[in-house]
Order: structure tokens, then C-alpha cells, then sequence
């Protein structure tokens, strides 16, 4: 049922608060144009070349150039094939969204409510990319953050400031909705209503048969009115240097390194003697004098067995001056009392053994590997370390590479899932996914980032060496494929015009089953429905399209709907409608009551919002945005 009247109400609080904060933050936006935030400014430039201005700030191409890159990015991470035209039904709510933060941070400014550094803070310690393998707040995962969305702190605080002041200005706008049980009553009835109908189905394949192949010509045409049908996602050219345990497997550990490592570490190699030792600790001297003498008249000590332990570690348990006595005394002797911060120690020496020390040849092979392995990983980050320093100096992936002897790997045309159109066999290493990736984030013209591997893989140099737009694949390639939809859209057109002239026949009174044999082709005899309103309401908004026309329609009114996918149409006519009546349903119309307070809510909100953009004042240029679209997304709807 929330599905039901959240369909009935189009305006959300979710586009106005949630959608401003997952823009800002995920599909987010790189504050260009910061200044310092003073009189006249909150930290975005009013330019002339706006393509939205609000109040004395503006929403600039540049603004919606990085909240489409961004909003590509994650939508890659759904579909690895997703691109900007994909992207463009999106456009005008991205930049609805930067017009209401701005609008918000604007009017919040003008009204002195002012977002304190302790809330922005809350508010970062909050976001799950910011917090550590411990849950807790991370200096290291928030820089990560940071970084992957190629923004600075100052821009995500500015961001965040505008999201806390939409939730402070529509938050209080939006409470403690209230609808009369004299509104939800009439609602809820409706919801109980109860429809008949007669449903003819004019499938396509009937039609499918006995239509010629077409021509040269046929599929010329075809494919020249339905290019962006047969659309080849963004392809791009990559150059990528693997910088991984390959190029660091000649360094390894000398003779000298392995000698000065044994002698550092004499403690793991030296020859040692060990006391297996029980020791019992009592309050008093006098008690612990008791403990011993009983325990040398018996041999036994009833304390704790504390294990075979060196002289230092046993030490570190009761002290130096119980470690020395353990160590001067013979096998099976008591000695104490001792004293020392825990009470009096009374220890009786179980068992005494001395290990030999391990020679450097008998332990060389360990410390080679040790070091070997250490030296390799410092090798390994010196080497991307100096790679991404000169591409910081501004050398090239060309020049960054050859300077430390990498080698590159250029791919075909790529799309971002790694699939070559033209190379049908080729296959990039599974461990260099991460860099097809981080390539198909960059910008045009954006220098070579150095992308991490999975497990010990190492790193990847990545560049984008071109960038092929999205365009339709050519004739030649798909000349079946066309031949196939041209003879489907055939099939179609004939069944539309059958399900037309049925739908023609029943509008002036032609009884359903005589309209469909009238038609002269073999089709489904009409089917008899009947559905109540709710139950639009429980079907996760799949609600098939004759059911919908259903209750679309009055009492005795047809009409032809087409199966949105394309299997065929379908002609509805209602026989019949029952009215519902809530009022014996009390729990319905408080349900009822509950959904329409939801949309009252974000009602309130959408006109708080609204005023809000009239005082500030928003202007926008339509000439700029409608440039602004057809550059970013190819003008694609």
C-alpha cells in the first residue's frame, strides 16, 4: 500500500534531502571555483558562464561535468558498461539537486543559520568510507575517501554543510503531518474497489510467420531510423605498466646483510638456559617462610606452574631479584622467600635446560628469506613511489615508464568491462581488472594514476591513450542482428494493426470474442478478469499493464495498451465496478491515514523547497544547459 500512494505523490523528501546528500557525497560534485568563504561568498563562484545562478552564486558546466563523472563512476560499479548517454535521463535531476543544496546553503547564510565545524565533523565520522576495520573514525580511510573521490576536505565539509542545512530547514517544515480520518475514509474505500474486465492478447509471433527476409535496402533503412538501438558503449585505449613482484625478483639479501642481521638479533640465536619453575606468592614473609619450609621437608610446592621460562622473561613476571634466585639455584631446589611488588615469592626450579645456540649457516637460509622479502616490498614501493613522483613532475606515462624500465601493455579498444568488440578472444589478466577501472575513471586529458592490485599483485601504471565515444556499431558487424529486428518490428506492425482494429470494433459496441475472431487471425480467446484496487498496491509496483488499464478505465470503456516488452498488445474493457467501503475497516483507513501523513510530509518539504529557491532567487539558462547536456552526454534523452 506505501508503494500505491507514493505513486499517487510524486514529490519525496528523499529528492530533497537524500538525493542532496547521495549526490554530494556519492555521485557527489567537485567544488570548483572555491574562494574564501566571507561576505558575498559561501565558497562557489557566480560566474557569468553559469548555467544556473542562485542568488548570488551559480551552478557552473564545470559543477555538472564532475557530478556526471562522479554519477558515472558508481553507476560503472553496477554496470561496468554504463556511460555517459546512459546517463543523460539523469541529467536534469543531478542538476536539480546542486540547485537545491546551493539554495539551501545560500538562504541558511542570508538567515545567519550557521553549520558549526562539531556538526561537519559528526557528520564525517558518520560516513561508512571514513571508518577503519574497527567501525571507529580513520584519518587513513577518510584520506582514502578522500582521494577516490577526487575531492579535498574543505569541499566535502562544504558539501556536508549544505546537506545539514536542508536537513535543518525542511526538517522541522516536514513534521507531525496530519490527515483527517474524513480525508483517509474515502482513500481507504477506494482501495477496496472491485473490477471486472474482458482482456483480448494480440501476440506478436502470431504474426511472426510468412514474412519475406528483407532486402539491402530494407536493412539500410531500418538501421539508419534506429541507430541508437544498436549504441556501442564508450570504448577507450589504455596503457598500463604492471609494477609487481616481477620487477623486484632479481634483488635479494647479500652475505653481508644476512651476517649484520644475525648479529643484531644474537637474542633469537644465542644459546640460552631455561628454568622450568612453580611459584607460589603469599601475603606475608612469615607465610611464604612456612610455604618453602614445607615444600623443602615435602619436595613439592602447591603453587603455580609457571613453565619453562629464560631468564629475562622471568624477570619480567616477579622481577630481577626473583629471576636471579631462580637462576643461582640447582634443579629441584626451593628458594625464598623473595619480595617484590606482587607479595613474597617462594619458587621451587623443576627442571633446568640449557639450548644451544644456532650457528649463521644453520639459520642463514631463514634470515635470506626474511630479508629478501623485506627488501623486495621496500624496492617494490620505492619503484611506484618514483613512478608517481615523476608523473607529479609532469612526465608522461611514456616517460614515467621509461625512465624505470617498466614495460607497457597498450589494449585494443576496450569497453569498461574489458571486452574488445574487435578482438572477440581477447582477454586482459584477471589481476589487472582494478586498472581497466581506474582507467575508465579518468578524465580526459587527466594524468596516469598508479591503481593498487588484489592480493600480491602489486600496482598498475594506468593512462588513457584515447577515448572512443559511444556510437552505433557499424552495418557491416550486425547485419543479422538488424535483419532479426527488422522483421520483428514487421511482425509487430501487423499485430498492432489487428489489436487496432479489435480495440475499433468493441469501442462502437462489438462484443470481445466477435471483435477477435473478426480479425481473421488465430489469436487467444478473450479471458474474463477480475482484481480489487489493493491489490495494485501489494505488487511491489510490477503491476502488469492490463490490470493497471483496469483501473484506468470507466465502467463500459476499452482500450489497446502495447506489453512493454514488446510481446504484443493487449485490449482491456471493464464490464464492471464494484464501489469498496472502509468504514467497517477501521485498521484500513488508520493504514491509509499513516501513507497520506508520508506524502503530506514530503509535500511540506517540496514547498518549503521551493520557497526557499524564490527567495534566494534561481535563474536558469536554458540555451547553456541544453549545450551543457549535448556536450556531456551526446544529447541523449
Amino acid at each position: 500500500m506505501a508503494a500505491f500512494f507514493r505513486q499517487m505523490s510524486k514529490s519525496t523528501i528523499g529528492t530533497i534531502i537524500t538525493v542532496v546528500f547521495l549526490v554530494g557525497i556519492l555521485a557527489s560534485f567537485a567544488l570548483q571555483d572555491m574562494q574564501t568563504a566571507g561576505a558575498g561568498s559561501f565558497g562557489f563562484s557566480s560566474s557569468s558562464g553559469s548555467l544556473v545562478s542562485v542568488g548570488n552564486q551559480g551552478v557552473t558546466e564545470r559543477d555538472m561535468s564532475a557530478a556526471m563523472q562522479r554519477r558515472l563512476a558508481e553507476a560503472r560499479q553496477q554496470n561496468p558498461e554504463a556511460d555517459y548517454t546512459s546517463l543523460a535521463g539523469e541529467f536534469a535531476n543531478i542538476l536539480e539537486s546542486l540547485v537545491r543544496n546551493r539554495a539551501m546553503q545560500v538562504f541558511a547564510r542570508e538567515n545567519d543559520l550557521h553549520i558549526s565545524k562539531r556538526l561537519v565533523d559528526a557528520e564525517i565520522a558518520q560516513l561508512p568510507s571514513a571508518r577503519g576495520l574497527d567501525g571507529k573514525f580513520s584519518d587513513a580511510a577518510y584520506a582514502a575517501f578522500l582521494q577516490q573521490q577526487r575531492m579535498s576536505d574543505a569541499e566535502v565539509r562544504d558539501v556536508l554543510g549544505g546537506a545539514l542545512a536542508a536537513r535543518m530547514l525542511l526538517g522541522p517544515a516536514a513534521a507531525n503531518a496530519r490527515i483527517p480520518v474524513g480525508v483517509a475514509t474515502p482513500y481507504a474505500s477506494m482501495l477496496l474497489e472491485a473490477r471486472e474486465a474482458e482482456v483480448a492478447i494480440v501476440p506478436t509471433e502470431a504474426f511472426a510467420s510468412g514474412i519475406a527476409a528483407p532486402g539491402d535496402a530494407d536493412i539500410q533503412r531500418f538501421y539508419s531510423e534506429n541507430r541508437n538501438r544498436y549504441m556501442v558503449p564508450e570504448q577507450r585505449i589504455l596503457s598500463i605498466a604492471k609494477m609487481g613482484p616481477e620487477q623486484v625478483a632479481k634483488i635479494s639479501a647479500s652475505e653481508q646483510d644476512i651476517a649484520a642481521y644475525y648479529r643484531a638479533n644474537q637474542a633469537l640465536y644465542a644459546g640460552k638456559s631455561v628454568r622450568t619453575v612453580t611459584q607460589a606468592i603469599a601475603p606475608s614473609e612469615a607465610q611464604a617462610r612456612a610455604l618453602a619450609q614445607r615444600a623443602r621437608a615435602t619436595g613439592t610446592l602447591s603453587g603455580t606452574s609457571l613453565g619453562s621460562k629464560t631468564r629475562q622473561e622471568l624477570a619480567d613476571i616477579g622481577g630481577d631479584q626473583v629471576a636471579a634466585a631462580a637462576f643461582s639455584a640447582k634443579q629441584g631446589e626451593v628458594v625464598g622467600p623473595i619480595r617484590s611488588d606482587l607479595g613474597w615469592h617462594v619458587l621451587k626450579v623443576d627442571a633446568i635446560r640449557n639450548e644451544a645456540g644456532k650457528p649463521l649457516s644453520s639459520v642463514s637460509g631463514e634470515i635470506a628469506a626474511t630479508l629478501t622479502a623485506e627488501k623486495r616490498k621496500e624496492a617494490l614501493a620505492d619503484l611506484v613511489a618514483k613512478v608517481e613522483d615523476s608523473i607529479a613532475d609532469g612526465s608522461s606515462l611514456a616517460e614515467a615508464t621509461g625512465a624505470t624500465g617498466l614495460a607497457v601493455t597498450r589494449t585494443p579498444a576496450i569497453t569498461a568491462g574489458g571486452v574488445a568488440r574487435a578482438q572477440p578472444d581477447y582477454k586482459l589478466p584477471e589481476e589487472l581488472a582494478p586498472a581497466i577501472r581506474a582507467g575508465f575513471e579518468l578524465g580526459e586529458g587527466d594524468d596516469p594514476v598508479v591503481e593498487t592490485l588484489s592480493g600480491d599483485a602489486g600496482y598498475a601504471l594506468v593512462g588513457v591513450d584515447s577515448i572512443i565515444a559511444a556510437a552505433p556499431a557499424p552495418l557491416a558487424s550486425i547485419r543479422d542482428q538488424v535483419a532479426a529486428d527488422w522483421k520483428a518490428k514487421q511482425a509487430s506492425d501487423k499485430a498492432r494493426a489487428a489489436a487496432s482494429a479489435i480495440a475499433a470494433r468493441v469501442a462502437k459496441g462489438t462484443p470481445m470474442a466477435e471483435a477477435v475472431a473478426a480479425s481473421g487471425a488465430k489469436l487467444p480467446a478473450p479471458q474474463q478478469v477480475a482484481r480489487r484496487r489493493i491489490e495494485l498496491s501489494t505488487s511491489d509496483g510490477r503491476v502488469p499493464p492490463a490490470v493497471g488499464m483496469m483501473f484506468s478505465l470507466a465502467q463500459g470503456r476499452s482500450r489497446m495498451i502495447a506489453d512493454p516488452q514488446g510481446r504484443g498488445f493487449v485490449i482491456v474493457k471493464v464490464t464492471k465496478i464494484t464501489p469498496g467501503n472502509a468504514t467497517l475497516q477501521p485498521g484500513l483507513i488508520s493504514r491509509t491515514q499513516s501513507e497520506f501523513q508520508n506524502a503530506a510530509a514530503d509535500e511540506y518539504a517540496a514547498q518549503m523547497s521551493n520557497a526557499i529557491k524564490a527567495d534566494v532567487g534561481v535563474k536558469r539558462n536554458e540555451e547553456a544547459i541544453a549545450a551543457a547536456k549535448q556536450r556531456i552526454t551526446g544529447g541523449g534523452n
